[in-house]
């Protein structure tokens, strides 16, 4: 194991605005953390999405798995003069979400229907009562590959469409090797890392991931990932360095 205690680790997310999981590690570890995203996620041009020849009238419901595709959404609507019909209905990851459509429509229990957090629990908030309805899955970048599969499963009638884009960041300023920890949320955080950093050799740079996608995308790369959340000992990334540091 990689003694990472009074040791400076990065993470690939901007710095947070409030209160910080990370903030007793610091305390508790002598912890020091530096916060820097590997990647932004930008809107598509009204452009784009007309070169992708999907008709959103064509479909009954709506699934979105966060909120930046929710504001694309309708700003592509307002853009094509699209009026969205009040029976549609919308389909959410979380109940955050689900409550942010408010910002664009009048929040009927009736008509937006929300999952547990998890990725493919949309599946579940759909069950047997709305199968019949026709669905379009806002993407970012592309339509994940589990969530086709869990629609194909279920038997469901869907169509997909992007409305936002990764972009990865510029992130050649960072002197990797002066920290001792780099902590990955997202595939694209790994994707960016490599792009960024073409001979890049992990050597005694601890790795942490959140999420099995994240896990995986790294492992795939070669790398070595010494700490995965969620667990059931460990549900964030905070817990789970506190757990490792714990074992040193």
């Amino acid at each position: 194991m990689i003694d990472i205690r009074g040791k400076k680790i990065l993470v690939a997310q901007p710095a947070p605005k409030n209160s910080s999981p990370y903030a007793e590690l610091e305390t508790k570890w002598h912890l020091s953390f530096d916060f820097c995203p590997f990647f932004t996620v930008k809107p598509i041009s009204t452009r784009d999405f007309r070169a992708q020849h999907v008709n959103i009238l064509d479909h009954t419901a709506i699934v979105f798995t966060s909120r930046s595709v929710i504001d694309s959404f309708f700003h592509i609507c307002e853009e094509m003069r699209i009026n969205v019909p009040e029976d549609m209905k919308y389909f959410c990851q979380n109940q955050q979400i689900a409550l942010y459509l408010q910002k664009y429509i009048v929040y009927r229990k009736r008509k937006i229907f929300f999952g547990d957090g998890r990725p493919l629990s949309v599946v579940d908030a759909i069950g047997s009562k709305h199968k019949n309805e026709k669905f379009l899955i806002a993407c970012t970048d592309s339509l994940r590959p589990d969530m086709a599969a869990a629609f194909d499963k279920a038997g469901f009638k869907y169509g997909s469409a992007v409305f936002m884009n990764t972009v990865v960041s510029d992130i050649k300023h960072l002197d990797l090797s002066s920290y001792s920890a780099l902590v990955c949320y997202s595939p694209c955080d790994v994707r960016s890392l490599l792009e960024n950093y073409p001979d890049f050799k992990q050597g005694e740079l601890l790795l942490a991931t959140f999420g099995v996608n994240t896990a995986k995308a790294a492992q795939e790369a070669g790398l070595n990932v010494e700490i995965m959340a969620p667990t059931p000992e460990a549900p964030s990334i905070a817990q789970a360095l506190s757990l490792y540091c714990s074992k040193l």
